[in-house]
């Protein structure tokens, strides 16, 4: 079994494309794998949040992404029209909330759509709690957990792990077994031949010469200055 360690934020567009593709390629090709998240916020407070919707840059960058999305079945705005776009402090620690309730998964498929097809901001504690009983999450108890800082200790932990220890700068950043590996295009295609090479370099049958890191520095991502 391979263990997939994605580090990710809510707001990254190719954190969510890389999620869907990774999780057709691991239907597609029967291989198992432990799935774990890493929270990374492109934005901490108090740092100023910034327009997305406008920024001409990363609206041309995110244009990789439309063909992926389209194969994927996700209608995504790129950007979506959420100005600024939201700190996603608060959405992390109510993740935490719902893994309590086991429902860790749908939790993360719903702030992904919510912010990219709905838009809506998800860093609105009232939108939030609203959008939490969609899965069966008690609104009230949700809402208080965040207004109370029950995760908060915890929420900001993991950030810092994923920045001070992995020295993570950019999302989504995966790894698989240890291995970091990095998306260019984004496709269930490639995302099969990167499971497959791990599953193969898991088994000691990897080719003699293959890279540590696949893809490295080739594709666009997200990072706390932008993307690039």
């Amino acid at each position: 079994m391979l263990d997939i360690l994605m580090v990710t934020d809510y707001v990254c567009p190719y954190c969510l494309v890389a999620k869907e593709a990774l999780g057709r390629a691991l239907r597609e090709t029967g291989i198992e794998a432990r799935i774990r998240t890493q929270p990374f916020e492109l934005t901490e407070e108090p740092k100023e949040r910034v327009d997305t919707y406008h920024d001409e840059n990363r609206r041309a960058h995110y244009r990789i992404l439309e063909e992926p999305a389209k194969e994927l079945g996700l209608d995504m705005k790129l950007p979506p029209a959420v100005i600024p776009r939201p700190y996603t402090r608060f959405a992390f620690e109510g993740w935490y909330f719902a893994c309590e309730k086991n429902c860790g998964d749908a939790y993360q498929d719903l702030m992904y759509r919510a912010y990219f097809i709905e838009e809506k901001d998800i860093g609105d504690p009232e939108v939030l709690a609203g959008l939490a009983g969609r899965i069966g999450l008690d609104g009230e108890e949700y809402r208080t957990a965040l207004l109370e800082g029950t995760y908060r200790t915890k929420e900001k932990e993991a950030v810092a792990y994923a920045k001070d220890v992995l020295r993570v700068k950019t999302v989504p950043t995966i790894y698989i077994n240890g291995n970091k590996v990095s998306p260019e295009r984004y496709t269930a295609h490639e995302m099969t031949e990167i499971l497959r090479q791990e599953e193969r370099r898991a088994g000691g049958n990897a080719s003699e010469g293959e890279s540590e890191e696949q893809g490295e520095g080739n594709g666009f991502s997200c990072g706390t200055d932008g993307c690039g």
